[in-house]
């Protein structure tokens, strides 16, 4: 199945997605690059608050094993309760980041996830799909 969208189906979340991404442009030049993670998402919570877009942070969801709880996931922003957003300060996102946003998505039964890299002077995003 093609989750990008093709003629007849829009890609998912795309308005929602661009938002995302705009709000962590500004974060990044209100901020500067470098710095560690929390204080991005944190600011990022200020941007989508001043936006009006809905958001939770740090909210818990279980890891289950066999319908047991064995740990717990919290992702940094849960945004207008359909896209997972990951605030990063690192070298480059790669596959290792990009699995763990598929794990992300599969335990918070989301479509839906993007990583901003706030390492360096040009916002670094990727869109992640399950």
């Amino acid at each position: 199945m093609d989750t990008n969208g093709h003629e007849s189906e829009p890609i998912l979340h795309k308005e929602l997605v661009y938002s995302i991404v705009g709000c962590a442009m500004e974060v990044l030049n209100g901020l500067g690059h470098g710095l560690h993670e929390k204080p991005y998402e944190n600011a990022l919570v200020v941007e989508f608050g001043l936006k009006g877009i809905g958001l939770e942070q740090q909210r818990r969801f279980p890891i289950l094993y066999k319908t047991v709880q064995v740990g717990e996931y919290v992702p940094d922003l849960l945004v207008g309760g359909a896209v997972v957003v990951d605030a990063k300060v690192i070298e480059r996102i790669t596959d290792v980041e990009r699995g763990q946003m598929l794990n992300y998505l599969r335990i918070t039964k989301l479509r839906v996830g993007v990583i901003v890299n706030f390492k360096r002077a040009k916002l670094e995003w990727e869109r992640v799909v399950l």
